[in-house]
């Protein structure tokens, strides 16, 4: 972030507030091109953003203020200067439902505890689609007010340039495009008079105490059921396991059946349409990201998408032919490239985190974060030994130090580490952490950013200890 946008930020809060800021907080980037930062008062904090895109900031804060009237569960838009392109909006934690699926679950058992969670995220989609389109202000819908042919039209051509052309899947454009109208015609005649999120995905809803809050809306407009419910189940990355995803949809029928105004019947028969729809957006992303910016962590949820592409085109009952259409989508379904996209294993970035004393030293090659900055556990009168393999220390650090705040920034080393590394000849990346005696706070960052890097790239990761002398590769 430009240092002149920070301090608009800084400014605007402080005018706001009438508090004094006390320290910043630099939020990591993600997909989209607005920036954000967290802005620590004396008495709260809050979430600062920038974005030079006006028209995605008015969609943005209208939809907000309208939903907060709604009772629906968003942030407040707190001030906004709409000269400087920044606004401020209350700050939901950094818990994504996201991080906290893969968190809880065990290969593809879901616990219940994360079950419940998910079906509060459905219940409230629901009402976001329902209440939250009665009385909705479409006119400042960016970049259209409706999910409608023009708008389908736009994602299936996405699809087409972004991911077909550039995995060089073979079509005929002409008869593909035919295919394109029939297939836009059938999902319009879905209900559409709700609001559509329009990318409601498992990293748009944060958990705050225990219940799911929701961002990124900005995209929204008025559009048909099924697309919301079918981005959050078949969300490439998430990996939803099939058993769960009925579930899921059973919750979410069950809750639209409450509302006698929504057809779903209608809902049922359209909604494999949609996901399929919806899928070929998101690889569109994926080319566009991945084959095109060349980010590479992109081209990783190709495999997932091919896998639920194909389950999907089993699902299929259209009342509509569109051969070129079904034989492009099988085309990619047995590309030999697409399931080996990426970076091969033999040629796999090797990261090697470890931990260490400052005692016994080291010669490092690599990044060294210094972890002695970060109050000791040793000196907390609760301390004990034989509290290493309990809550004690993930408690601690979490809730009466700032190594939180530490590993979010070296987080945000380590993507750039990890993505300029891939493009040199040395595939190697070597990362330490130190503390004085080597067996808590240095242990714990290493394994935070171990597991934070395996979760998010794919490397060949080994994990070492040096004072415990244990190898976790």
């Amino acid at each position: 972030m430009k240092k002149n946008i920070k301090q608009n930020i800084i400014n605007l809060y402080e005018q706001w507030s009438g508090d004094q800021v006390s320290d910043t907080e630099l939020i990591p980037p993600s997909g989209s091109y607005r920036e954000y930062i967290r802005i620590i008062g004396a008495n709260q904090t809050v979430m600062g953003v920038y974005n030079a895109d006006k028209k995605e900031n008015n969609a943005f804060v209208s939809f907000s203020r309208h939903f907060k009237a709604k009772g629906l569960p968003v942030p407040e838009i707190l001030a906004v200067d709409e000269s400087k392109d920044i606004y401020l909006q209350d700050d939901f934690g950094d818990l994504m439902l996201f991080d906290y699926i893969q968190q809880k679950r065990e290969g593809d058992h879901f616990p219940e505890s994360l079950i419940l969670i998910l079906k509060k995220t459905i219940k409230e989609l629901v009402r976001f689609q329902v209440k939250g389109g009665e009385g909705m202000d479409y006119s400042v819908a960016y970049p259209r007010a409706a999910f409608d042919k023009q708008s389908m039209m736009w994602d299936l051509n996405y699809f087409k340039y972004y991911f077909l052309k550039l995995a060089k899947i073979p079509f005929d454009e002409q008869l593909l495009e035919d295919d394109y109208l029939k297939f836009v015609d059938y999902l319009l005649q879905a209900p559409n008079g709700y609001f559509l999120y329009r990318d409601f995905q498992s990293r748009n809803v944060m958990l705050k105490d225990n219940e799911p809050k929701f961002i990124d809306y900005q995209g929204g407009r008025k559009g048909a059921l099924p697309y919301d419910l079918a981005s959050l189940l078949y969300d490439a990355k998430a990996d939803f396991p099939q058993a769960v995803r009925d579930e899921l949809l059973a919750c979410y029928l069950e809750e639209l059946s409450q509302y006698s105004n929504v057809d779903i019947e209608g809902f049922k028969s359209h909604y494999y349409a949609f996901v399929l729809i919806r899928m070929m957006q998101a690889m569109g992303a994926f080319g566009f990201r991945g084959f095109y910016e060349k980010k590479e962590h992109f081209l990783q949820s190709i495999p997932f998408a091919l896998r639920d592409l194909k389950k999907i085109l089993e699902h299929l009952d259209f009342s509509i032919q569109v051969p070129e259409l079904l034989l492009a989508l099988e085309s990619v379904c047995d590309s030999d490239f697409l399931k080996t996209v990426g970076v091969r294993k033999e040629d796999k970035l090797n990261v090697s985190v470890q931990s260490f004393s400052y005692r016994r030293g080291i010669q490092p090659n690599g990044f060294v974060f210094d972890c002695r900055i970060i109050d000791d556990p040793v000196g907390n009168t609760r301390f004990e030994e034989s509290h290493m393999n309990s809550d004690f220390l993930p408690t601690f650090f979490k809730e009466e130090t700032c190594m939180h705040a530490f590993l979010k920034s070296v987080s945000a080393v380590v993507d750039i580490a990890i993505d300029k590394s891939k493009n040199k000849d040395e595939k190697k990346l070597e990362i330490y952490f130190g503390c004085v005696g080597g067996q808590h706070r240095s242990v714990y960052a290493a394994e935070f950013i171990a597991k934070y890097i395996n979760k998010k790239y794919d490397v060949n990761l080994n994990l070492r200890h040096q004072e415990l002398d244990n190898v976790v590769a």
